[in-house]
C-alpha cells in the first residue's frame, strides 16, 4: 500500500503555483498550461480519507481522458494531452464557481434529503410517492456551489445564480444545454456496455471567451453507475442496486458512524478494506470502458510521473 500517490511536491520549469484539491494536484506552467496530476488521495463527505487508493488516480485520469475526446463534439474542453497514466495537461481556462450536477435517477443525497420530506432541489419540484432509485421523467439539473477544502457544496438555484450574478445567464444557459447534452452521450456510451449512468458532475471554464468542459468527466468519483442487467427487478421488489461508484464508501463511513461532521472520526482503513477499493475502481473502468485495465509500473512512480511531465513541456509545439 506504500506506492500509493498520496503527496506531490514537483517544481516544474516555469512553474507558476500549485493547488492541491481533495484529490487532484494542479500546476501551473507560466499560465499557459496546467498540469493535473490524479492523485490516489480519495475523499468522501468532502473530506480525505487518511488512505491512498493504489492506481486510483490512473483509473480516473484515463476514464476522464477517454471521455473527453468523446464528448469533443459536444463542447470544447480543456484535455492538451495526457503524458503520463496519471496526469492530464490542458489549457489554463478560468473556472465558473458551480458544479452542474445532472441526476436521472432519485438516489444518493438526493434519495436521503427526499426520504427526510424534502420536495424541491435546487428549485425543482419533485413529485410525491417516488421511491429510492426510481429514474426521473428527464434528467435534472441541481447545480452546487464549489465549496474550499474541507467545507460542503451547497445546492443553488438556477435562479439564485443569475441573480446573483454568479456566472451572466447566457453562459449559464450554454454550460444547461452542454451538461444534458454530456449527459446523453455519457448515457448512451454507459448503455452499450451494459451500465445505466445514474448522476455525474461537470466542470466548466472560460477561455478566450467560450465556455469550455473542465477537470474529470464519467468517473467513479464525479459519476455514479448501475448495472443495467436487473435493475428493473432490484427496483420493483425495493432491493438495493447493483452499483460501481464510489456510494459503497460513503456508506461503509455511514455505517461507521461518519459522515463529515464536526467531532466524528474517520473509521480506520483496513489494508484489505483499501485493496477492495483498488479492486472497485478498476472494475468500473474495465466495465465503463470495455477494456482490461494495464496498471502502470509504479515502483518509482514519482520519478515516472515527473521524467514524463518534464519530457512532454520540453517537447509540446503549440
Amino acid at each position: 500500500m506504500t506506492k500509493a500517490i498520496v503527496k506531490t511536491d514537483f517544481n516544474f520549469p516555469n512553474q507558476k503555483s500549485v493547488y492541491k484539491g481533495k484529490v487532484r494536484d494542479v500546476y501551473n506552467i507560466d499560465d499557459k498550461f496546467l498540469v493535473m496530476v490524479v492523485s490516489d488521495r480519495i475523499s468522501a463527505f468532502d473530506v480525505v480519507l487518511p488512505k491512498g487508493i493504489p492506481y486510483k488516480g490512473q483509473v480516473l485520469n484515463q476514464i476522464a481522458a477517454k471521455f473527453l475526446d468523446a464528448t469533443s463534439d459536444i463542447v470544447p474542453n480543456w484535455k492538451i494531452a495526457t503524458p503520463d497514466p496519471t496526469v492530464t495537461v490542458g489549457h489554463v481556462c478560468k473556472p465558473y464557481a458551480i458544479e452542474m450536477i445532472v441526476r436521472g435517477y432519485l438516489t444518493g443525497s438526493s434519495w436521503r434529503e427526499y426520504k427526510n420530506g424534502v420536495r424541491e432541489i435546487c428549485g425543482i419540484p419533485l413529485p410525491d410517492g417516488m421511491k429510492e432509485h426510481q429514474r426521473f421523467a428527464e434528467p435534472i439539473l441541481t447545480p452546487t456551489t464549489k465549496a474550499e477544502l474541507g467545507l460542503h457544496d451547497e445546492n443553488i438555484s438556477r435562479e439564485e445564480i443569475i441573480a446573483q450574478g454568479i456566472i451572466p445567464e447566457e453562459e449559464y444557459k450554454k454550460m444547461e444545454e452542454y451538461s444534458l447534452k454530456l449527459f446523453k452521450r455519457g448515457s448512451e456510451i454507459a448503455a452499450k456496455m451494459g451500465l445505466i449512468l445514474v448522476d455525474t458532475k461537470y466542470e466548466f471554464g472560460k477561455k478566450d471567451n467560450q465556455v469550455y468542459l473542465i477537470d474529470e468527466i464519467h468517473t467513479p468519483d464525479s459519476s455514479r453507475y448501475f448495472y443495467a442487467n436487473g435493475y428493473e427487478e432490484r427496483f420493483a421488489k425495493g432491493e438495493q442496486q447493483k452499483q460501481l461508484s464510489k456510494e459503497f464508501v460513503r456508506e461503509w463511513l455511514m455505517e461507521n458512524n461518519f459522515k463529515g461532521e464536526k467531532g466524528q472520526t474517520v473509521p480506520e482503513m483496513t489494508d484489505d478494506f483499501v485493496t477492495l477499493i483498488s479492486e472497485r475502481y478498476i472494475e468500473l473502468y474495465e466495465n465503463i470502458i470495455g477494456e482490461k485495465f494495464i496498471k502502470s509500473d509504479i515502483s518509482e512512480v514519482h520519478n515516472r510521473i515527473e521524467k514524463n511531465i518534464n519530457e512532454f513541456l520540453k517537447n509540446y509545439k503549440n
